[in-house]
């Protein structure tokens, strides 16, 4: 089902080249630094007794991307979709590296939004953003779906480590 779903969705066009491209780790991870940059900047200079809690934390979870994909990657050893060589495509290491850098940012950030309202756009755009990626790694034929969701599922659960840590050893992400 999963091949029979990918290959009808796969059509590769210069947008979703681009929306996968967005999960790079020449563009998503900039992203990140510049908002653990930021959180911290704000962090000290607010007084903050772990101001460097947040970015270490986002840090780490971004450094677990490539020492968990890779062991799952040679451990599955899924073949590649149509038109692409080899094996070893399950999880997708674009769409992890998307999921916590996009979603480290957010979950640091989101504290220093004001409102309700401005908080549910910024988790809006982050999930977006990551379907985009998601989405154009299947349609360009990047990637099977599964491979994806199971980097969803997998970033999900880092995101969820990492939410714990800021919020648990710290006031939170400040």
């Amino acid at each position: 089902m999963d091949q029979r779903f990918s290959r009808a969705l796969a059509h590769p066009d210069a947008f979703s080249g681009f929306l996968s491209d967005l999960g790079n780790f020449t563009v998503a991870v900039p992203v990140l630094l510049i908002a653990l940059l930021s959180v911290s900047w704000r962090a000290r200079r607010s007084g903050a007794a772990r101001w460097w809690l947040p970015a270490l934390a986002g840090a780490v979870a971004t450094g677990a991307v490539p020492a968990l994909v890779a062991p799952l990657k040679a451990l599955v050893d899924r073949p590649a979709p149509p038109g692409m060589d080899g094996t070893g495509y399950y999880p997708s290491g674009h769409t992890a590296t998307a999921a916590i850098a996009y979603g480290s940012a957010v979950l640091l950030l989101l504290p220093r939004l004001e409102t309700a309202r401005a908080r549910r756009v910024f988790i809006a755009g982050g999930v977006l953003l990551n379907v985009g990626v998601g989405f154009g790694l299947v349609r360009h034929g990047y990637h099977w779906g599964l491979d994806v969701v199971g980097s969803w599922l997998l970033s999900a659960m880092l995101l969820t480590v990492l939410y714990r840590t800021v919020t648990r050893l710290g006031r939170g992400p400040e």
